[in-house]
């Protein structure tokens, strides 16, 4: 396998964060967002570096509550498809969940092949948290919270994509 390198991002990674979305958006596969919102979520962030150093592939984690989190914007470079980023990806992520006591991962996806490779189900049970976490998830401003949750007002945005899960 050709050397692929796993990092946390750098805010000099917004960059190409938004130029390995951009196609995808316009596949309406990945939402875009504005620059803001990568520099305040950059924590979150992961990025894959091919053995010069260029990035080929990106992924988040946003934790939601006390046991759940959420894979978001992973995505590789077109020419990197294939070859194993975003699996790498997905792994440091999951680890990156399990360091911080999150035993559950849920993802909205296309991809549900590859997160069924990866260990994911297709959310059977919609309500994947307690109507006490509920209640709490409904104060988030996060749109991402609001689509997980099903709420209606996220309904026109919604891609078509498939709640996915796994539990550690």
């Amino acid at each position: 396998m050709e050397s692929i390198t796993i990092r946390r991002a750098k805010t000099s990674d917004v960059k190409s964060i938004r130029e390995l979305v951009k196609p995808l958006a316009n596949e309406r596969v990945l939402l875009e967002k504005e620059a803001v919102a990568y520099y305040e979520n950059l924590q979150e962030f992961f990025i894959a570096d091919d053995a010069d150093g260029n990035v080929i592939g990106c992924g988040g984690l946003h934790v939601m509550w006390e046991d759940i989190a959420e894979v978001r914007t992973l995505a590789s470079n077109e020419a990197w498809r294939g070859r194993g980023v975003g699996r790498l990806l997905l792994q440091r992520l999951l680890q990156e969940a399990r360091e911080l006591g999150v035993s559950r991962v849920f993802c909205l996806t296309f991809e549900v092949d590859f997160f069924i490779r990866n260990g994911f189900t297709v959310m059977a049970e919609q309500s994947a948290v307690d109507p006490e976490v509920y209640s709490e998830l409904l104060r988030s401003t996060d749109e991402g919270v609001a689509e997980f949750l099903d709420l209606a007002r996220v309904k026109p945005n919604t891609l078509g994509n498939t709640r996915m899960i796994i539990n550690f």
